[in-house]
């Protein structure tokens, strides 16, 4: 004989498979990554008592003010981030849920990201000189510049590093600092031919940066919209394509003549 259930013992039956559902959902582990605004390092000053930017075969200049290149913190490529984690960073301004493969690349281990990241690095640096010196018009000198920025990997520190190459060998071309004496922050790839790229991360970025003092943050172009999206109070925006416009801004705004884009 078949025993008839109750309306309640029935409904608790028919709720089991969608609590487990539920809590599968919240506790499985997700594809992605949970950022945050990271550190900044002065380019013009040191890193963990080691200059940042050392040049011979030249002289240099004193420089005052800083060049601040900027990073986000992202969960490691194995840590396990659930729902519940997805939907507290989504609802929070200091944090940003990213996918993992547009953090890390698809299925490298730990090592295999630590030595890419360290390899986009070693080339970015190499086209930051470049892109400074040809600028520079100072290609064919026997210069030799040495980075060193202790812990961070991937290119997004270019055009900072070439901006602080010339502010020590030229500074705004007659006599004054490319910085006016400010904190100026940003970001953005560089290539040899002094082209600025889109990084990501930036709306972080831009916390971190005035976390730190800037009031200044220069910004790729493509990436405008995403740096306004959780500006600070008291950070100005400027959008970059090339190193020649990046070094005209800061110029324009240090002696207060021509234009200043902005976002």
């Amino acid at each position: 004989m078949l025993s008839r259930l109750t309306r309640s013992q029935a409904l608790a039956v028919c709720a089991l498979p969608v609590v487990g559902l539920i809590a599968t959902a919240v506790f499985a582990p997700l594809p992605f990554s949970v950022a945050q605004p990271g550190m900044t390092a002065n380019v013009l000053g040191e890193n963990r008592g080691t200059p940042v930017i050392t040049i011979s075969g030249a002289p240099t200049r004193d420089t005052s003010g800083q060049l601040r290149m900027t990073t986000i913190e992202a969960t490691n490529p194995d840590a396990h981030i659930s729902l519940g984690d997805v939907i507290d960073a989504w609802w929070r301004t200091d944090q940003a849920v990213m996918p993992r493969d547009a953090v890390y690349p698809s299925g490298d281990s730990v090592k295999e990201i630590e030595r890419h990241n360290e390899a986009q690095m070693r080339e970015s640096q190499d086209e930051a000189t470049q892109a400074a010196l040809s600028y520079l018009d100072r290609g064919d000198e026997k210069i030799k510049v040495d980075l060193e920025l202790a812990d961070v990997g991937g290119p997004s520190a270019g055009l900072l590093f070439s901006l602080g190459i010339v502010d020590k060998l030229d500074g705004d071309g007659s006599g004054g600092d490319l910085t006016g004496g400010r904190t100026i922050a940003g970001t953005g790839t560089i290539d040899a031919d002094g082209t600025v790229g889109a990084v990501g991360g930036v709306a972080l970025k831009t916390q971190a940066a005035r976390r730190d003092g800037a009031t200044v943050f220069l910004v790729p172009r493509a990436e405008c919209s995403d740096a306004k999206s959780e500006l600070p109070k008291g950070l100005r925006l400027i959008p970059v394509t090339t190193l020649k416009g990046a070094v005209e801004s800061l110029v324009n705004l240090e002696k207060g003549t021509g234009s200043v884009p902005s976002c």
